[in-house]
């Protein structure tokens, strides 16, 4: 027997990656009647041709569908499609989720005029406080930024994700250019991408096995309470100890230590008004059976 990582899944197959070959191979047949779906990522056992268990996760994200991820790549566009706080903090939260750590690279950023640039620092300055670690550059791919991209996820199982036209495709190009990707463009009346990636794979990359994934045009699932909402911000878990009642969650009770800091400037008051939004669309969140 072997033990391999789910390197694709396509059409009843799953390839797995084991002592740097690929072996395909199908699920056993009760893997259906046990509700088991095997995702790029699991770790499992094999051999002759059949996959034969699913070992157990350290995480899984259902956008991208991906397991055991170390590194998420959030590739956020400044423009084509528009930049949204909104959108991008629903992927950190879905990360913090998980426990899986979130970089943040920013593309698109040639199509910045230079005072949308330099106005753009302070939300850079504002996710880096949070401690999130950054890529920003101006062309967006400059071979300095990649080398250090690729220092923060050698070793690692990383994702790429983000909104389809982001440019994950073109980012995952420069970093191995032998790949040569499909990239996408970007539909002018939506301002949607058109989907260049089908289907996630993981692909070696330098010292990285990062999986390529399928963008999204929307992202409306919170898969968590309103209780666990306020610890996938960070910068409120870190002084929600100071609020006047113990789980406070940072609406309107007095002495809220959170609201202060976002008064005081301590906290983004988009990352606060973000957190306001998602706590009311969770509160009206129909249960999932």
């Amino acid at each position: 027997m072997q033990t391999g990582i789910i390197q694709q899944s396509l059409s009843g197959f799953y390839d797995i990656l084991s002592d740097h070959q690929i072996f395909r191979t199908r699920a056993r047949g009760n893997f259906r009647k046990r509700g088991i779906k095997p995702v790029v990522g699991d770790r499992v056992e094999f051999e002759d041709g059949y996959l034969l268990k699913v070992l157990p996760r350290d995480n899984q994200l259902i956008r991208p569908m991906v397991a055991n991820v170390d590194v998420a790549v959030v590739v956020t566009a400044m423009k084509e499609p528009g930049f949204s706080t909104n959108l991008l903090d629903r992927q950190l939260i879905a990360l913090e989720s998980q426990q899986i750590v979130p970089v943040i690279y920013f593309t698109k950023t040639d199509l910045l005029s230079d005072q949308e640039a330099q106005e753009f620092q302070s939300v850079i300055k504002g996710y880096q406080e949070i401690g999130y670690a950054t890529f920003f550059s101006r062309p967006p791919f400059e071979q300095a930024l990649l080398d250090n991209l690729m220092t923060a996820l050698d070793g690692k199982i990383v994702t790429m994700m983000g909104q389809t036209g982001a440019g994950k495709s073109t980012l995952l190009n420069h970093l191995a250019p032998d790949l040569n990707l499909a990239t996408g463009e970007i539909s002018n009346a939506l301002q949607r991408g058109k989907h260049t990636t089908r289907k996630v794979s993981l692909l070696q990359v330098q010292g990285a096995l990062i999986a390529d994934t399928p963008g999204f045009s929307s992202y409306e699932d919170f898969p968590m309470t309103v209780q666990e909402l306020p610890d996938y911000f960070p910068e409120m878990r870190r002084i929600s100890g100071d609020c006047r009642f113990r789980g406070c969650l940072h609406l309107k009770e007095p002495g809220c230590a959170v609201k202060k800091a976002v008064e005081d400037g301590i906290i983004m008051c988009s990352r606060y008004e973000n957190y306001q939004q998602f706590h009311e669309l969770i509160m009206n969140q129909k249960p999932k059976y």
